[in-house]
């Protein structure tokens, strides 16, 4: 049986790992001595041998070290990178182009591009063709002098006469404002008319009355509810027996709340010092204090604190 004695060189064994360490152990060299001539850590050295790429540090680096091990045996660093590279490809590199190959683009570019030339063209012809044809048409006709003084002399000089003026169309007319019974209105010449209480037709105001037994003994609420809001202190609460205005102002007159009521609605009277109520109809609100009855109201203004005061 023949011993083949030819010396390894870069392309022996499997991989580039056994041929360095072929190469090394036929030199009789230790991995300590590489090391030294590499700058490259003994461990390192070792996991190229045996390919344990995993332990090795990023792609460029291994690189490097199989570079600087080929070139310290007296090898070519570059054939040895590139049987690595062709052992262990990198698969995020960008594949590159095939030599000798052409590369075409897409066709619809280049006719998309051509086009597009060609529009632009014909709109710089166009203008340029517009250009001449005003530059060489003739002159628009003009009126002779003769005929411009007649005109002139045939206008009338005066004042211009108008007719009557035309009715303002159906959606330009305003109804007439609401007023609501209870509520002050404005006068023109810019004063305030004071509210006067509704009461109903053929009964004077002070005269109403209510049957107490048709009257709730505890505040029930049927209607949406106004005024202070949970949880807010309220002891008094005026509720609607029928439709009826409600105007509340502050000390200094002012009104703090104003809305005409529907039956079962109600109103919390915020504990506010020096409130005052005004109504359209007083036997149209019944009083709760505490969540009892307390009657309708006495008046048609009164002292919201008062209605809370103990009856003496």
């Amino acid at each position: 049986m023949a011993i083949d004695n030819t010396p390894p060189d870069l392309h022996f064994g499997s991989d580039i790992g056994q041929a360095l360490k072929a190469i090394r152990e036929q030199r009789k060299l230790t991995l300590e001595e590489v090391a030294d001539l590499t700058r490259v850590r003994r461990a390192y050295l070792a996991d190229i041998e045996i390919m344990r790429l995993d332990r090795l540090p990023s792609r460029p680096f291994t690189i490097g070290y199989i570079r600087a091990y080929a070139e310290a045996m007296g090898l070519d660093g570059d054939a040895a990178v590139e049987r690595f590279k062709a052992e262990e490809p990198n698969l995020d590199e960008p594949l590159r182009a095939p030599v000798g190959v052409v590369q075409s683009g897409d066709p619809r570019v280049a006719a998309i591009v051509v086009g597009i030339v060609i529009i632009l063209a014909a709109i710089v012809l166009w203008n340029v063709a517009q250009r001449a044809m005003l530059a060489n048409a003739p002159p628009p006709p003009t009126a002779s002098p003769r005929s411009t003084a007649n005109a002139l002399a045939a206008q009338k000089a005066g004042p211009v006469e108008l007719g009557a003026p035309l009715p303002a169309p159906v959606e330009s007319t305003v109804p007439p404002p609401y007023e609501t019974p209870g509520m002050p209105t404005l006068n023109p010449d810019g004063t305030w008319t004071k509210p006067t209480s509704v009461a109903k037709p053929g009964l004077p105001t002070d005269t109403v009355t209510v049957d107490p037994k048709t009257l709730s003994p505890v505040f029930v609420a049927q209607g949406k509810i106004y005024g202070a809001v949970a949880p807010q202190p309220s002891t008094v609460t005026l509720q609607a027996l029928k439709s009826a205005s409600l105007i509340v102002r502050g000390q200094d007159g002012q009104i703090y709340f104003a809305r005409q009521f529907g039956p079962g609605e109600a109103y919390r009277v915020p504990e506010l010092a020096g409130l005052t109520a005004t109504v359209s109809a007083p036997a149209s609100f019944q009083v709760f204090v505490g969540g009892q009855s307390k009657g309708v109201l006495p008046a048609a203004q009164v002292s919201l604190g008062k209605l809370a005061e103990p009856q003496g």
